[in-house]
């Protein structure tokens, strides 16, 4: 063996070797240093595939230092990777519009209405109402789901119009 420690890693058996050396310690090293979110498993192979990529400039003694140096700055790159996409999430989506303000404040306002009115219903009314105009169904379909007319169906969403459009003034 103590020929092999200067020559480059690239031969199968000495790779091997590396691997069965040091994959658990390395595991272990990112499990430690920064949890098991980043997936210490994949670090570790990630750090074995840039080794065998990088066999010929790197000796057999120097291969250990090679790994974890390389483990830690994947690693490190994926929390960076990690804090910009959670920065980029954060952010607010902002429309550019050429909305003026007056007509996003109403806009607003309209939705609170809107959404006290949808509150002010029955429960029967309701669950038909949303059924209907948000999710789509027709009124057969909400009739069997509830266990119902089709007529009663259609009373309850007409009922439900009919509120909507006195309590939110000129739909």
């Amino acid at each position: 063996m103590p020929e092999d420690l200067h020559k480059d890693v690239c031969e199968e058996r000495l790779f091997s070797e590396l691997f069965k050396m040091h994959a658990k310690n390395l595991h272990d090293f990112i499990y430690y240093k920064y949890g098991d979110h980043i997936n210490p498993k994949d670090q570790v192979q990630e750090a074995f595939i840039k080794l065998w990529d990088n066999c010929k400039k790197v000796t057999f003694l120097k291969a250990k230092s090679f790994l974890f140096t390389v483990a830690n700055n994947l690693t490190l790159n994926e929390i960076k990777h990690d804090k910009v996409k959670l920065k980029f999430q954060q952010q607010e989506i902002k429309d550019r519009t050429n909305e003026t303000p007056e007509y996003i404040l109403e806009e607003k306002e309209y939705l609170q209405k809107y959404q006290r009115a949808i509150s002010n219903l029955t429960e029967p009314q309701r669950v038909a109402f949303l059924l209907n105009r948000i999710e789509g169904k027709k009124h057969r379909e909400i009739a069997e789901l509830l266990g119902i007319s089709k007529k009663a169906v259609e009373k309850r969403i007409y009922g439900a119009l009919k509120k909507l459009k006195k309590d939110i003034d000129g739909i």
